[in-house]
């Protein structure tokens, strides 16, 4: 991993158990293309906005963790930034830690649009659980896990990308 190479964030939150299972640090990214009314970070659409971290910084904080079962990264967009990410993926699962990534995208979005370049495949690569899609106002739901509406799905991604169709994570 390239230690220095630079992340654009929005925050860290360490300890949360609500981005993902069990505890977790949480990485918002800045910067978001998709703009969904009602978002409950409209702070991380501003792709000047935010700060940048050096990848190492923050696996720095990841490490110094141990109560930690994952990282989760959310946004912002994450796939706007997905080749670090999936960088900085790498490294965590190499730490025996999971992956959860959240994402205006959708899972077959994604998979269509994979190249050489974007990083897309990479990050889907080092993610276990994948929450796709937009939110929607309109489908609010409270009661549902780790989702604000009802369209996101939990997707099982490496039981997914093995399969070749969608496999929602249990």
């Amino acid at each position: 991993m390239n230690r220095s190479r630079i992340l654009r964030v929005a925050g860290l939150v360490n300890d949360s158990i609500v981005d993902g299972p069990g505890i977790r640090l949480t990485v918002f990214v800045q910067g978001c293309p998709h703009n969904c009314e009602g978002c409950h970070n409209p702070q991380t659409h501003a792709f000047d906005g935010g700060e940048d971290m050096t990848l190492g910084e923050i696996l720095d904080k990841i490490t110094a963790n141990p109560l930690l079962d994952g990282v989760t990264f959310s946004g912002g967009e994450p796939f706007c930034q997905a080749s670090a990410l999936a960088e900085l993926g790498a490294e965590i699962v190499n730490r025996g830690l999971n992956v959860v990534t959240y994402t205006g995208y959708t899972f077959e979005y994604l998979l269509s649009h994979c190249d050489e370049e974007n990083g897309y495949r990479e990050l889907l690569g080092v993610t276990d659980i994948l929450i796709d899609g937009a939110y929607v106002q309109s489908l609010r739901d409270l009661t549902l896990k780790f989702r604000g509406s009802k369209n996101q799905r939990l997707i099982d991604v490496k039981r997914s990308l093995s399969e070749g169709t969608v496999c929602i994570a249990e």
